[in-house]
């Protein structure tokens, strides 16, 4: 079988590579003894998309699981607007636009397109 990229690693490779070698080393350890607070602030912003509770709206998409077999990626939107079609990648404080976020982005839209989206 194929390895299988997160779209996740996409934006922790331009970050910093050897993040992903530590993710996969920590990933059955309790993340709040290595995560920084900026790390866990990261986390909760993310927990009311991932249990479905962002929206209540019927057109908006939340913590969808996304697959595309041409580029062998995989992962979570954070939200799709089917009405407007638009997504987003949630962060909790955006001051600058990194590449990462960038490439997370099109991955999703890459596999949603795949998916029939």
């Amino acid at each position: 079988m194929e390895d299988l990229i997160p779209i996740s690693n996409l934006n922790d490779f331009i970050f910093c590579p050897i993040s992903i070698y530590f993710h996969n080393l920590y990933e059955d350890i309790d993340k709040i003894i290595f995560q920084t607070t900026v790390q866990i602030d990261g986390t909760n912003a993310h927990e009311s998309i991932d249990s479905g509770r962002y929206s209540s709206k019927k057109d908006i998409l939340q913590g969808l699981s996304v697959y595309s077999d041409r580029y062998k990626i995989y992962g979570k939107i954070d939200i799709l607007d089917t009405r407007e079609h638009l997504l987003t990648e949630r962060k909790k404080k955006i001051i600058t636009i990194y590449d990462g976020y960038i490439f997370q982005l099109y991955a999703q839209y890459f596999a949603l397109k795949e998916m029939g989206y």
